[in-house]
């Protein structure tokens, strides 16, 4: 009986690995944001009764907070999409949280005695720790000089009112001191959060434009093999037969020559096709196994191989086998986000046996375009001409197994 899972679980297992590190990195920073309403309400429950805050600095810190926190939370929002290239830089969110921030932080100084007087943490902790959290969330937003700009305006916006109030210079001067150095701590540890997530996406671009070019690359070679072959033959044909065409037309006996040597080419181009057709489609197990470990080991997958009786098996049957491995290397890297992938060969009573296993299976698939698949049909079809079968199969939450299984006294294909 199939255990169903919770529904978040499933969507979670629905989700590639970059898709993952964003989700991660978003609530991360929204719960960040969250902490600073939830502090002033623990540093509001702890004044009340004590008389050391005035009622109107309370509700300034717990209602402005809130506030603020909320608008910080869309510009983490808005500003992660703009550092991932989906929209433009958000400007006006930026204005928007930085005027309420900063509005919070001059309505918490002001409103009670002087911040210079003993016992008054209360607003300088809000100030401090609201200007904080909007210059973080704004490193998300824009570049860093841009930020630093914005930073030592607001900084300088929250620093006016108090010189114009009497508060002493140093004062203010090592409250923009404190302010500063723990809003760079805060935007370094925001900016870092979001590179990584966009190098995880960058890097899982990468993988698939690796995956691309392969394929490419292999037609390229293709093509230019075929070129090579056909086109000097094929340019000598045209000659002959038009020379060919002109000698039968003033009935000259020399157009039956010319004929003949134009069959003849003929032929040797359709051999030399065939070769070159038989070249591309032998392929070598062990270069196989080793072409495919250094690929799915340059895009990060750890990658194990594990051979029993490799070296016994004719060369037809490795060459069948050689096209397993290539098919399930390309599988892997196109249609998963694995970390792990295993190559196991066992010869055992006449039949090889090779298993390709793999994890970072999403737990659902992503929707098929048209003749998607048509690989593993294919590898099926080669399999069953040389009296072989293929299995593909889950082998357990997120991942997935294929299985090749080949007599080894394996008849020679037709060419």
């Amino acid at each position: 009986m199939r255990v169903s899972r919770p529904r978040p679980i499933r969507r979670w297992r629905a989700l590639s690995k970059p898709q993952r590190t964003e989700f991660y990195v978003r609530w991360s920073l929204y719960a960040v944001a969250l902490m600073q309403p939830l502090v002033t309400l623990g540093m509001v429950a702890g004044s009340i009764g004590r008389g050391e805050t005035s009622d109107a600095e309370l509700a300034v810190g717990a209602l402005g907070s809130a506030a603020a926190a909320a608008l910080n939370a869309v510009l983490v929002r808005t500003g992660l999409a703009a550092y991932l290239g989906r929209r433009s830089r958000p400007y006006p969110w930026v204005v928007a949280t930085g005027a309420a921030s900063v509005a919070v932080s001059v309505a918490a100084l002001l409103l009670g005695p002087s911040v210079e007087e003993e016992g008054s943490t209360f607003p300088l902790t809000v100030a401090v720790m609201t200007m904080a959290f909007w210059i973080a969330t704004t490193a998300v937003a824009l570049p860093v000089l841009e930020t630093a700009a914005a930073a030592v305006a607001g900084l300088l916006l929250v620093a006016l009112p108090l010189l114009l109030t009497g508060v002493s210079p140093g004062f203010v001067a090592g409250l923009l001191t404190g302010s500063l150095l723990g809003s760079a701590i805060a935007a370094c540890t925001a900016r870092g959060s979001i590179w990584t997530a966009k190098v995880v996406w960058e890097l899982d671009a990468a993988r698939e434009a690796q995956a691309r070019l392969a394929v490419a690359e292999e037609r390229l070679r293709f093509s230019r093999d075929l070129h090579d072959v056909l086109g000097r033959n094929l340019a000598t044909i045209a000659l002959k037969s038009e020379l060919a065409v002109q000698l039968a037309r003033r009935q000259r006996p020399e157009a039956v020559d010319q004929m003949t040597e134009v069959q003849r080419i003929a032929q040797d181009s359709q051999r030399e096709v065939r070769e070159v057709v038989r070249g591309y489609r032998t392929v070598e197990l062990h270069t196989e196994l080793v072409g495919a470990a250094s690929v799915l080991r340059a895009a990060n997958v750890d990658c194990r191989t594990e051979l029993s009786g490799a070296d016994d098996l004719p060369a037809e049957a490795q060459s069948v086998l050689g096209w397993v491995v290539r098919e399930a290397a390309t599988n892997v890297l196109r249609h998963s986000e694995a970390a792990n992938c295993r190559f196991r060969l066992r010869v055992s009573g006449g039949t090889a046996l090779l298993e390709v296993e793999n994890d970072g299976v999403p737990a659902v698939p992503p929707p098929r375009a048209e003749g998607a698949g048509s690989g593993l049909r294919g590898l099926g079809e080669r399999l069953a001409a040389h009296g072989g079968t293929l299995d593909t199969a889950g082998s357990g939450p997120g991942r997935f197994r294929l299985t090749a299984e080949l007599p080894i006294t394996v008849r020679e294909s037709v060419k």
